[in-house]
């Protein structure tokens, strides 16, 4: 039997601190986070939460052979008690000491009518609160999406803040001089974060709500063979996807996109639709 790519982690928060006003960055530790890999760029990870009044989040038995079918077990806890199951992007796996960095997108101060149970969480999280976490043991994973082929002449990026941890990541790892493009909403200019990079980016933030794919249609593109990848609010991804097929003659295979939420639907809806945004 071959062992899974995945493993589940019983980690705690460290500490937390707002990057940015719409932003909390949490640090995560935990005795088996040595075991867990990372590929960089927009690295997917499963949190899962307690439910307030709950110490730790409630799990199916993850041991062992019992780890394969998890979803099944999780599905059939009941909803109210099961740990809360989020998807979010490894930010940063830090080494000596070892660290799990995931950053909340958050909308504002609290309380705040779009707060979800992860934002809630995030925002009240105190040292030694213990979470969930599924992640890979192994830097090769099927769990990131961001694999631009050798011919790639320049990179484009569309995100809003769902995405933003995704986006810097990638910019982290691409090549020095890399034609990119960059296209981020945020709510505010306040929420602008310093994105390192090697790459020649060009990075353009917008502060209205799926305001992208106007902003894309009016540039000016480099010339060569490009690589998309598109992530956050599912019409806004689909409408930048459309534009770039239709309009700009992107090879389909060369864009990788990515509803992260959808506007009008909670997470739990999709999951109980079996869904994803």
């Amino acid at each position: 039997m071959t062992a899974s790519p995945y493993h589940f982690f019983d980690v705690h928060v460290l500490r937390t601190e707002f990057v940015t006003p719409a932003m909390i960055r949490v640090a995560l530790g935990g005795d088996g986070l040595a075991g867990m890999a990372s590929a960089g760029r927009d690295q997917r990870i499963k949190v899962f939460l307690p439910h307030p009044g709950q110490d730790a989040p409630v799990m199916p038995d993850t041991t062992g052979e019992n780890a394969a079918n998890w979803y099944a077990d999780w599905c059939a806890l009941d909803p109210d008690v099961r740990g809360i199951m989020r998807t979010y992007t490894t930010r940063e796996l830090r080494r000596d000491p070892d660290e799990l960095i995931v950053d909340f997108a958050v909308h504002g101060p609290a309380p705040s009518p779009f707060d979800g149970p992860a934002t809630s969480w995030a925002r009240s999280a105190l040292p030694g609160a213990r979470i969930g976490v599924l992640a890979p043991v192994d830097e090769e994973n099927g769990a990131y999406e961001f694999r631009p082929p050798q011919d790639t002449d320049w990179v484009l990026l569309a995100a809003d803040e769902s995405a933003l941890p995704a986006i810097a990541a990638i910019l982290e790892t691409l090549p020095p001089a890399t034609p990119t493009r960059v296209w981020i909403e945020v709510h505010d200019l306040a929420d602008k974060l310093e994105l390192p990079t090697k790459a020649d980016a060009e990075i353009t933030w917008l502060t209205e709500e799926g305001a992208t794919p106007s902003a894309i249609q009016a540039a000016e593109l480099p010339s060569g063979t490009p690589y998309a990848f598109v992530a956050g609010e599912a019409a806004t991804v689909k409408a930048v996807r459309r534009h770039l097929v239709r309009d700009r003659d992107f090879d389909r295979k060369r864009i990788c996109f990515s509803g992260y939420w959808r506007k009008g639907t909670t997470t739990d809806e999709l999951i109980d639709r079996n869904e994803t945004a």
